[in-house]
């Protein structure tokens, strides 16, 4: 549901697939933290955890947070982030070969449960995911309110011009005035149900197929910069690039898009073994959000740095973990 890889600094920001299954995985985390105010008295001492995550930017940046806050707290954490695909992450947890990831309530709800019709307020569909997912011995903690979805977005001026704030004035304009919304959009938002199809249904919106170019996803972001051959395309509502390169992007007013706010997901009996281990992470989930995850996904994205080396000056600068003296 969330097809990115972790991407080049800015200047070389095509898209690219890394080999292997990741840049840590399964080696073990080194154990070089101390509790801050998370993991006070090692409550995991000498204990064997394992990690994973999907094979995207932000995901290894959390599955990190993890890791790094267990290893704090005493545990030996194996790293088996970088997954290729949701679907092999998502049976890492249900068989039990990892002990945690971070997950989106949208897709364990429309993709792992079989659902077609997402819940609009963000806590009823956790809720929902969280009971219906217990049957299948995994658990979701409570989630963040980092919510990493579609959405649209411009060239900042672009957008200033027309007076563009929500998607229903992009409707408008597209009644008013057709020939000035131009989207581009990527391969997959321009053929899915909760992409752009049901959007224009949605709002109803009248663009014409001439005024849309499809394309691959990183090169969406780059042309929105540039801001002259569309006006509007679909980003990620958390990606780094968004701030990196000045994009405005627009409120979902009619709440189409689904949600998929990220929660500490774990099979059921990681947590009765060690129920320790929602008071590490709770807290952790609770600092997450969107204006979080851009910065921390852009200091990958575009600056190039280590996904590990990211979550675990974040987690530092929280104070949730000290570095071993």
């Amino acid at each position: 549901m969330r097809p990115r890889t972790l991407a080049l600094p800015l200047a070389l920001l095509l898209p690219f697939a890394l080999s292997g299954c990741g840049l840590h995985s399964g080696t073990e985390i080194p154990e070089d933290l101390v509790p801050g105010s998370l993991g006070q008295g090692q409550p995991l001492k000498g204990v064997n955890l394992t990690i994973a995550s999907k094979n995207f930017t932000e995901n290894v940046i959390l599955a990190e947070m993890i890791g790094l806050v267990w290893t704090a707290a005493g545990a030996h954490v194996i790293d088996k982030t970088n997954i290729s695909g949701s679907i092999g992450a998502r049976q890492a947890i249900v068989s039990g070969t990892a002990d945690a990831m971070y997950e989106y309530t949208g897709t364990g709800w429309i993709t792992y449960l079989g659902n077609t019709e997402p819940i609009t307020d963000p806590q009823k569909q956790w809720q929902a995911v969280h009971d219906a997912d217990l049957k299948n011995g995994v658990t979701w903690l409570p989630q963040s309110r980092l919510n990493d979805t579609y959405a649209l977005g411009g060239n900042a001026t672009n957008i200033a011009k027309y007076h563009l704030k929500t998607l229903s004035d992009v409707a408008a304009l597209s009644h008013s005035n057709p020939s000035a919304v131009t989207l581009c959009v990527d391969n997959e938002f321009a053929v899915r149900d909760d992409g752009l199809t049901g959007m224009e249904k949605a709002y109803g919106m009248s663009i014409p197929k001439s005024n849309i170019r499809t394309m691959d996803a990183g090169i969406v972001y780059t042309t929105l910069s540039a801001g002259s051959a569309c006006l509007l395309g679909d980003v990620y509502s958390t990606d780094g690039r968004i701030p990196a390169l000045g994009l405005k992007v627009l409120d979902d007013d009619k709440h189409f898009f689904p949600n998929y706010n990220a929660a500490p997901v774990l099979p059921t009996r990681t947590v009765q073994r060690y129920p320790q281990i929602p008071a590490l992470l709770n807290p952790l989930s609770a600092k997450l959000d969107n204006t979080v995850a851009q910065s921390l996904n852009g200091k990958v994205d575009v600056d190039g740095q280590d996904p590990r080396a990211v979550a675990r000056q974040w987690l530092i600068d929280q104070g949730f973990v000290k570095p071993k003296s």
